[in-house]
């Protein structure tokens, strides 16, 4: 597992994010100020400079269940909310874009071009925000100072770590089955034709060497493919007139967003849809406050402006989302926990029982259980 792995996977399940939610915004009509609000509210936290210096040192992959609590509380660091029906098919979408980019990296190196593909989105988002551009900006230049100088050995133990994490995710998805890249049962369909990386030589030749480096023998084998010659560098044309730009943004294009849960015939597909309610949780800025200092100081908003808020609902209508939340299959479920801000005893071990979701249980790394202990030390100072 590799340690540098966390920054990649918080990026780019940001930048998709920001997509889907940009592209809802936009197809239902929100006013533009609401909707430029909740946009730079989202980046802001996202590349606040004292998370981002936690989340860039060297570090194991956060368990699924906490990485979903982050980006829970990253959705909701603006005035917008999502019931958790709507945050589950949210991050399902997230995940599951995220994980078919990473399956088309013809090179493991390919996953750091995809990153800058989503920020240069982000960039464009927050163009006339000079203050949050230049947060983009600067995390921007720590992408290319920790992973330029990396190896491809790095990268692919980089991209082994991602498809670990990625490996039991396997949400329909209705753009993905439309463009049949995307089986019925969730698993997406790799091509086994088309130009090889770069720096690489067509499949079909295994060549035997001597000890003393000579080669000694050939053997040729069926691919099972039909490869052509390695693409330039940098190129990001994949397999034959499959040609696209992994990381930006297919949302850009109005299409209906569906999905569907793997492992249930109850959960029909759903239209996503924006819908405002002036309905906020009363307890969510508190809550939220409470979870952005265990994870390292988030700056949060100030309560003030609650009468504004509004709600983002990604199904046609509340009855459909509230039916694929009592549908949705237990193995899809992330269990995020509501922490209520009040400081006794059960608010005490709710909190520490979120900061176990921070390290695996068993055998832990010095550095896990180290930042454990600093944030179990954040608690204890509330």
């Amino acid at each position: 597992m590799s340690s540098r792995t966390l920054p990649l996977l918080f990026i780019n399940l940001g930048g998709e994010m920001l997509y889907i939610l940009d592209q809802r915004l936009r197809a239902q009509n929100i006013p533009a100020d609401k909707a430029k609000k909740v946009m730079n509210d989202i980046i802001t936290t996202m590349f606040n400079k004292k998370f981002l210096e936690e989340l860039f040192k060297p570090q194991e992959l956060y368990s699924k269940k906490a990485l979903r609590t982050v980006f829970d509380r990253l959705a909701h660091a603006s005035i917008m909310r999502l019931n958790q029906a709507s945050m589950d098919k949210l991050y399902d979408l997230m995940t599951m874009a995220f994980k078919y980019q990473v399956l088309l990296c013809t090179r493991p190196k390919d996953i750091l071009l995809v990153s800058f593909n989503h920020m240069d989105a982000i960039k464009d988002f927050v163009k006339d925000s000079p203050s949050i551009l230049s947060q983009v900006d600067e995390t921007y230049r720590q992408l290319i100072e920790m992973y330029t100088p990396l190896s491809s050995g790095e990268f692919q133990l980089i991209r082994q770590t991602l498809l670990i994490f990625f490996q039991d995710m396997h949400i329909r998805v209705s753009i993905f089955l439309k463009d049949k890249v995307q089986n019925s049962n969730g698993r997406f369909v790799l091509p086994t034709s088309g130009p090889v990386p770069y720096g690489t030589q067509i499949p079909g030749l295994i060549r035997m060497f001597s000890c003393t480096g000579e080669e000694v023998s050939r053997l040729q084998f069926n691919n099972g493919g039909n490869y052509t010659s390695p693409l330039r560098e940098g190129s990001f044309e994949i397999f034959g007139d499959r040609v696209t730009k992994l990381g930006t943004n297919m949302y850009s294009v109005s299409r209906p967003v569906e999905t569907h849960m793997s492992g249930t015939s109850k959960n029909s597909a759903q239209h996503t849809k924006v819908s405002v309610s002036a309905v906020p949780n009363p307890l969510a800025k508190e809550e939220l406050n409470l979870l952005a200092r265990l994870m390292g100081g988030l700056e949060v908003q100030k309560p003030g402006n609650a009468d504004n808020g509004f709600r983002v609902n990604l199904f046609a209508t509340d009855e459909e989302e509230e039916e694929a939340l009592i549908s949705r299959p237990d193995e899809l479920s992330y269990g995020v926990i509501n922490i209520q801000a009040t400081k006794d005893q059960h608010a005490n071990a709710e909190l520490a029982k979120i900061m176990g979701e921070f390290t695996e249980s068993g055998d832990q790394s010095p550095s896990a259980s180290s930042k454990g202990d600093d944030l179990l030390a954040m608690m204890d100072g509330l």
